[in-house]
């Protein structure tokens, strides 16, 4: 019991930081400059330090020859700054590391000198210098991919479609109809001609799904480290006669991880296939969410449920200790702010959207309802951070739900991004 909630603990974790670290690039999308001020340099951890401050020094050399005298200022401006804060780095982290640096504009032809180190989640292979009017963010995006995928496969013999599991996304990619005749044989046949030409017809389907879906399958860069397996789903013995037939290409058929029971052999089978191999699938992010959803769904059709949602009443439930678990969407962008008045200590906390980019400062305060002042911020949290502190308070189990599955999407479009499965009902 302990190492599983050990391994739950983990899996937040890494949640978290996939969370942050998607929020961070975002932020580092929606920076613009003039002309190649901004700067984008990866460090990969091999790198000694001492030649990338050699380089820059002699970057900053060449800056000589920019005839724009401000973007020349800029770019010398950034490489100075970037040179500061290597210094504090003997080697450079065991991931690696993206420095960010560049004069961004900020409206009225008003720009501001921002630095911002990323310690990647995982290893920068290539050491970069790129100079450009946005920030080079590629190869950290590239890190959000899903690692492993799964191949998706629903067939009966009128037709066929296959697919990925890519993470918590499931992605349709073709599908097939065939031409095998139905049980009637049409008249004139003899009913042993007619069984021989329906045989054949099932074969050459077969054969065509096992062509193009394998295809499909093996197209997947980097097959051999992402591809983990193919789920087969479908009526029986249809998917029997399939997998036993070996019509699928033999590095896709000895990943076959198994075959399950579907009605649909359309794109809608896909999902029907992913949710009846849940076993198969035990520990794979989409199901993990998916149950969670589950659990959340089951106590809010109850008549006296054990389920909250909406910020207001899950926050009640929180500061009671009610809640079991605490359920987020990843889509969530919203700040906690405190805020007072100087005039006349008036103090008030709310909860507001922000864009991508945008700060606090960035959002409108509003005035003072009892003397008309402008409200100023004192403090701010990530509207996810804020939550989970209150959270953990009670030892309240904690998911950061993602998007990519019709449950999930629901849980922000329906529901405020903000659920709750609690420990009994409570009304709140």
């Amino acid at each position: 019991m302990a190492e599983e909630h050990s391994q739950h603990e983990i899996e937040k974790d890494e949640a978290r930081k996939r969370y942050e670290f998607k929020k961070s690039l975002e932020r580092l999308e929606e920076k613009e400059g003039s002309g190649t001020e901004l700067i984008s340099l990866y460090i990969p951890p091999d790198k000694q330090i001492y030649d990338v401050t050699a380089q820059l020094r002699d970057e900053y050399g060449q800056c000589a020859n920019i005839k724009s005298k401000q973007t020349r200022s800029n770019v010398q401006s950034a490489l100075s700054s970037i040179l500061a804060r290597l210094k504090y780095f003997k080697t450079p982290p065991p991931n690696g590391m993206a420095v960010f640096c560049g004069a961004i504009n900020v409206g009225g032809d008003k720009t501001d000198l921002e630095s911002i180190i990323v310690e990647p989640p995982e290893v920068i292979q290539t050491y970069s210098y790129r100079c450009s009017s946005t920030f080079e963010l590629e190869p950290l995006k590239a890190m959000l991919d899903d690692k492993y995928v799964y191949g998706l496969l629903v067939l009966d013999r009128r037709e066929a479609y296959w697919g990925f599991l890519r993470g918590t996304h499931i992605e349709p990619i073709n599908g097939t109809h065939s031409t095998v005749p139905g049980k009637q044989r049409k008249g004139g046949q003899s009913s042993v001609r007619f069984e021989r030409l329906r045989l054949i017809a099932i074969h050459d389907f077969y054969s065509k799904i096992g062509e193009r879906a394998s295809a499909a399958f093996l197209a997947e860069p980097n097959f051999f480290e992402k591809f983990k397996g193919v789920l087969i789903g479908g009526p029986m013995p249809t998917k029997e006669e399939f997998a036993a037939g070996n019509f699928l290409h033999h590095e896709v058929q000895k990943r076959i991880i198994g075959l399950f029971d579907s009605s649909y052999t359309n794109e809608f089978g896909l999902r029907e296939l992913v949710d009846n191999a849940q076993e198969a699938l035990r520990g794979v992010g989409i199901m993990d969410e998916k149950a969670e959803m589950s659990r959340f769904f089951k106590e809010l059709i109850k008549e006296n449920g054990a389920a909250a949602y909406g910020e207001e009443s899950v926050r009640l439930n929180l500061e009671a200790g009610a809640v079991d678990t605490l359920l987020l969407s990843e889509k969530l962008r919203k700040l906690r702010l405190t805020l007072h008045c100087r005039n006349c200590g008036y103090e008030e906390v709310k909860t507001m959207q922000i864009e991508a980019g945008k700060k606090a400062k960035d959002l409108p305060h509003g005035y003072c309802p009892k003397c008309q002042s402008p409200l100023v911020l004192s403090k701010e949290a990530d509207i996810i951070d804020e939550l989970t502190e209150l959270a953990d308070a009670s030892n309240t189990r904690v998911e950061i739900i993602s998007e990519d599955f019709e449950e999930g999407s629901m849980l922000y479009s329906a529901f405020g991004g903000i659920a709750a499965v609690l420990r009994y009902p409570t009304g709140m």
